[in-house]
């Protein structure tokens, strides 16, 4: 018998007689035969099957990553009135197992108010044989505090696990495509703090795993090799426990996307013996090739790279420009590449000379008379590399085309859109240090503008390349731009996603 819940009606046989007798306390009639001296609305007054239930109890909540504490130690994110938040309400309740359990609900508040009302409904065993359903309110006060990671994130020297990781090449577009990776897959979750160094950007974490995790996520992206290492921080000789600082560095392939590349021997003929005069057309977690002469293409595999590594011959900044002057097609096609013979002169020579270069290119789909192209000027130019100098003379070209120069208006004031950028942890204490000295304030604004013409260049890149705006998240600016403008916008750049910035936020909870 259930007293409290939806009332039922009793039925009995046609004829018999049911003994009454009056309630103790409100003289109601009621059946005698069920051995009850109150009726159900008295038992529901009387017996209070919620003693013992706190009616108040205590949240913790950090302000800084917005968690809540679910003990005995895990943090969890939850929103308010969310089923994780519910989750963590019910197990504060001592006593809730005793009763059994029917249903749950939020009452609105305030959300300022730091108070979190729940409505909570339950049976249990008044009397023998007569179960009671209940409902009553609990009131959770939320304590504002701070969880031990991002304790850990104000002070100094507390990371357990660092991932360091370096590339030997004189631009960091590379650490730039490598930091949208990051914030697109949210694989910076867990890092407590990240700094900026000469060569490259430092991850610190609290645990040892999430470190691992991050090298994982470089290795699935970028073709790296690592090592480890730990260093023993204290050690108990009563229980036998040690804590250590374990470091992980990661060097990246030195070669990026553009570069000129002469290859090994080896290498060339494991990747089915191609030239060795190369371009590198891509980087992901493997390093592609492309001969423009032939339109044969190879893939290099970090491993492979490692066992004998070799640096490029001549990367993306020397790039000269030429005006293409003729193209004339050969008839082969590899995909979207388009063999073709273009007679081009370099755009500084026009009006100096009639000096003009034949070219057989990749480029021959996107080229046309009068276009202007970026290119090495192998003919003009001196290298210092012992593979280099071992290629034969008729191999060499006098110019190697890279890519078409679009004609955009790419200033910074007509770009209507940016990039997200990671929190970067500069070193205060050498900038007290060069603080007063002129060689190294010179110093320190050189790198500055060396920086801001890398990430200058790399947007460029961005406008570009379609297939490296795919792997990039793109935000709309503060200044919004009028209809027009937008248009012109989505015309500059096909395929360019625009997010709305105020949806930053919401996006970094989710991903959290």
């Amino acid at each position: 018998m259930v007293v409290g819940g939806p009332q039922s009606t009793a039925m009995t046989d046609v004829g018999k007689k049911v003994n009454t007798l009056l309630c103790c306390e409100c003289g109601t009639p009621i059946d005698g035969s069920t051995g009850l001296v109150m009726c159900h609305d008295c038992i529901r007054l009387k017996v209070d099957i919620t003693e013992g239930i706190p009616k108040e109890s205590n949240l913790s909540f950090c302000r800084d990553c917005e968690r809540f504490l679910q003990p005995p130690g895990q943090w969890v994110r939850a929103k308010l009135e969310s089923r994780e938040l519910l989750a963590i309400c019910m197990k504060r309740l001592k006593g809730i197992s005793k009763v059994r359990f029917v249903d749950a609900s939020f009452i609105w508040t305030e959300p300022h108010s730091r108070r979190i009302k729940v409505k909570v409904t339950v049976q249990g065993e008044a009397m023998m044989n007569v179960v009671v359903q209940q409902t009553f309110q609990v009131e959770y006060f939320v304590n504002a505090m701070q969880c031990p990671d991002c304790a850990k994130s104000f002070t100094k020297n507390t990371w357990t696990a660092k991932v360091q990781v370096r590339q030997k090449v004189a631009h960091k577009r590379t650490f730039l495509y490598l930091e949208q990776l990051i914030l697109k897959h949210n694989a910076h979750v867990d890092t407590i703090s990240i700094e900026e160094a000469k060569d490259g950007i430092d991850f610190f974490y609290g645990q040892k795993n999430h470190a691992v995790k991050m090298v994982d996520f470089i290795n699935s992206v970028m073709p790296i090799k690592y090592k480890r290492s730990e260093e023993l921080v204290s050690q108990d000789s009563h229980t036998g426990s040690s804590s250590y600082k374990f470091s992980y560095s990661i060097e990246l392939v030195p070669i990026c996307k553009d570069d000129l590349v002469v290859l090994p021997k080896r290498v060339a003929k494991s990747m089915g013996n191609i030239t060795r005069f190369v371009l590198c057309s891509k980087v992901s977690n493997t390093v592609q090739f492309l001969d423009p002469v032939t339109l044969q293409t190879g893939e290099l595999h970090a491993a492979t790279f490692w066992r004998e590594p070799f640096p490029s011959l001549a990367d993306s900044s020397q790039l000269v420009e030429f005006i293409v002057l003729d193209v004339e097609l050969t008839g082969r096609t590899e995909g979207n590449r388009v063999q073709a013979e273009i007679t081009v002169a370099r755009a500084s020579d026009l009006g100096q000379n009639d000096q003009e270069y034949y070219v057989r290119s990749h480029l021959g789909g996107i080229c046309h008379a009068g276009d202007s192209v970026m290119g090495y000027f192998i003919a003009n130019s001196n290298y210092n590399s012992d593979l280099f100098d071992e290629l034969p003379y008729d191999q060499v070209p006098d110019v190697v085309l890279v890519k078409k120069l679009q004609l955009k208006n790419k200033s910074k004031k007509n770009r209507k859109w940016k990039l997200k950028r990671m929190a970067k942890e500069h070193n205060e204490a050498a900038q007290v240090q060069g603080h007063g000295h002129d060689h190294s304030n010179r110093a320190e604004k050189q790198d500055m503008e060396r920086a801001e013409r890398d990430y200058e260049l790399f947007l460029e890149q961005l406008e570009d390349d379609d297939e490296l705006r795919n792997n990039v998240n793109f935000y709309r600016a503060e200044e919004q731009a009028d209809a027009e403008e937008m248009d012109g916008l989505l015309d500059q750049i096909d395929d360019l996603t625009l997010q709305e910035a105020d949806d930053e936020e919401e996006e970094e909870e989710e991903a959290v």
